[in-house]
C-alpha cells in the first residue's frame, strides 16, 4: 500500500497541531510507519484513507461507533433535527424525550444529565460524590487505563506534568477484584473517601461477587459508588455493565457508543444524589453540568435514534455473536502456530483486545507495531478487535485469514528477530514521561 498523501499531510499536521491530531490514541506514535495517517470516509465497518486505501476497521472510533460508520437511520435523525436548529436559549423538548428514553434503558438510574464527552460525566460524578459526602478523596481502579482528561485522573499517570501535587494527592488507588485493597483504603483514610470509581468490567470479569460486595462496602463506609460505563454501556447489555451484572451503582457515566460517533455523554444516578445539581432541594447548590453545547439537539437526536435501534434490533446479541466468531478463528490460528504465550486474546467477545509478547514472553510494543503493520498490509486496521453491528460474517472471516497470515510473520520475527520484519519505530504507550 502507498501512503504518500498521508505522509505529506502528517508533516503539516504536526506543525499546526500538538501531537498532529486531537486525540492521543489516534496519534502517529500509536501506529507503525507503514500505516494510514488520515481517514477520510467510512461506511459500515469499512474505512478509506487519504490515499484511497480501503480497510476493514476494528477501532470503531475508539469504541464510539457500535452500529457502524455513517449509519443511515442515525444520520437521518440528526439531520432532521439539524434543520430545526442546533441550540436555543431555552431547553428543547428533545432533552426530555432523550432523558426518558435513556432512563427506560438504564433501569437503576432515576435522573440523567447530558454532556458532550465522557470526561464531563465522570468529573461531574466526582463533584456530586464530594458534595453529598463532604469528603475530598476519590478511589480509582488502578487496573483500568482511563477515567478522565482532567487533573484528578491524569495526575495519577506518568504523564502528570503541569498538575499540582495537592490535586494528585486527592486520588488513591485500589485493585480490581481485590476487595481487600478497597478495605485498606477505607482503613487508611477513615471518613475521607467521597467516591469509588471503576468500570464494572474491563478485560477481566468480576470474580467472587466483587461488584456486589464493593457496593455493600461503599454503603457501609458512606462513599458513593460510581460506574464508568463508557465502554460497557451500549455494548455488554442494553442497560450497560450494571444491567449485565445486576449491580446498580449510585452514579454512572455513559458515552461513546451512546451516539454512534456523535458527541454525547450522560451522567445518571439516584435521585437523592443527582437532584443536588438541580433546583428542588434545600442543600448547597452544586454546579453540576452546565455546558453551552451539552444538550446539542442533533446529537441528542442521534442518541435517541441509537437507543431506539437498540431496543428494536438485536444489536448487543450480534456484537457478542460476531465477536465470538472472530475469537474462535483467532484462537485456532494461535493454537496452530503455538503462540499461546506470545499473542493473547483478551476480553469479552463484544469488546476484544489483544496483547503482544516478545520472545521472552514480556509485553512488547515492537511486536504490537509488527502485528498492526502486517494487518494493515492485508487491508485490516486493527488497533483493537472491536466489532460493530455492521461487521458481516464475510468481514469477520476475511479478518481471521489476515490474522492467520500476520501471525505467521509474527512467529518468524520471534524466531529470527523483529528487526528483520518491522519497518520504522515501534509504537509507544500514550502515558509516558517523555516522548
Amino acid at each position: 500500500m502507498i501512503f504518500e498523501k498521508s505522509s505529506f499531510l502528517r508533516e503539516k499536521a504536526h506543525k499546526l497541531i500538538p501531537g498532529g491530531c486531537h486525540t492521543y490514541a489516534k496519534g502517529d506514535d500509536q501506529y507503525p510507519e507503514l500505516s494510514p495517517g488520515f481517514i477520510v470516509r467510512g461506511k459500515g465497518c469499512h474505512v478509506w484513507d487519504l490515499d484511497g486505501n480501503e480497510f476493514i476497521e476494528y477501532g470503531m472510533g475508539l469504541r464510539s461507533v457500535t452500529l457502524g460508520h455513517a449509519y443511515e437511520p442515525v444520520l437521518e435523525a440528526a439531520y432532521r433535527q439539524m434543520r430545526l436548529g442546533h441550540n436555543f436559549v431555552r431547553p428543547s423538548p428533545i432533552e426530555v424525550e432523550c432523558a426518558e428514553q435513556f432512563l427506560g434503558m438504564v433501569r437503576g438510574a432515576e435522573m440523567v444529565k447530558f454532556a458532550k464527552n465522557g470526561s464531563d460525566a465522570t468529573d461531574a460524578a466526582l463533584k456530586l460524590a464530594r458534595a453529598c459526602t463532604g469528603r475530598d478523596l476519590i478511589a480509582i481502579c488502578a487496573d483500568q487505563p482511563f477515567f478522565s482528561v482532567n487533573d484528578w485522573f491524569i495526575g495519577t499517570t506518568t504523564m502528570n506534568a503541569g498538575i499540582p501535587k495537592a490535586i494528585q494527592n486527592l486520588t488513591v488507588k485500589f485493585r480490581y477484584n481485590d476487595l481487600g485493597s478497597v478495605k485498606e483504603l477505607f482503613d487508611s483514610y477513615p471518613g475521607q473517601i467521597a467516591g469509588v470509581i471503576l468500570e464494572p468490567e474491563k478485560d477481566t470479569p468480576p470474580a467472587n461477587n466483587f461488584l456486589q460486595d464493593l457496593q455493600d462496602l461503599c454503603w457501609k463506609e458512606g462513599a458513593v459508588l460510581i460506574f464508568d460505563e463508557m465502554i460497557t454501556g451500549f455494548r455488554w447489555h442494553n442497560g450497560g455493565g450494571q444491567g449485565y451484572h445486576g449491580v446498580v451503582p449510585d452514579l454512572s457515566a455513559f458515552g461513546k457508543a451512546m451516539g454512534n460517533g456523535f458527541s454525547v455523554a450522560a451522567l445518571a444516578g439516584k435521585r437523592e444524589i443527582m437532584k443536588l445539581g438541580g433546583l428542588h432541594h434545600d442543600r448547597e447548590r452544586v454546579f453540576l453540568l452546565s455546558l453551552t453545547h451539552g444538550a446539542e439537539n442533533p446529537n441528542l437526536a442521534a442518541a435517541l435514534e441509537v437507543m431506539k435501534i437498540y431496543k428494536r434490533d438485536p444489536v448487543v446479541a450480534v456484537l457478542w455473536e460476531r465477536g465470538d466468531r472472530l475469537a474462535k478463528g483467532i484462537r485456532k490460528s494461535i493454537a496452530e502456530l503455538g503462540l499461546q504465550e506470545y499473542f493473547l486474546l483478551i476480553g469479552r467477545p463484544c469488546c476484544l483486545v489483544y496483547g503482544t509478547r516478545d520472545s521472552e514472553k514480556k509485553p512488547s510494543q515492537p511486536f504490537r507495531a509488527l502485528f498492526l503493520q502486517e494487518m494493515i498490509r492485508r487491508g485490516i486496521l486493527a488497533p483493537s478487535l472491536i466489532v460493530s453491528y455492521s461487521h458481516e460474517t464475510g468481514d469477520i472471516d476475511k479478518t481471521i485469514e489476515a490474522i492467520a497470515d500476520s501471525l505467521i510473520i509474527y512467529k518468524k520475527a520471534l524466531e529470527e528477530g523483529i528487526e528483520r520484519y518491522l519497518v520504522g519505530n515501534p509504537v509507544k504507550p500514550v502515558f509516558r514521561k517523555y516522548n
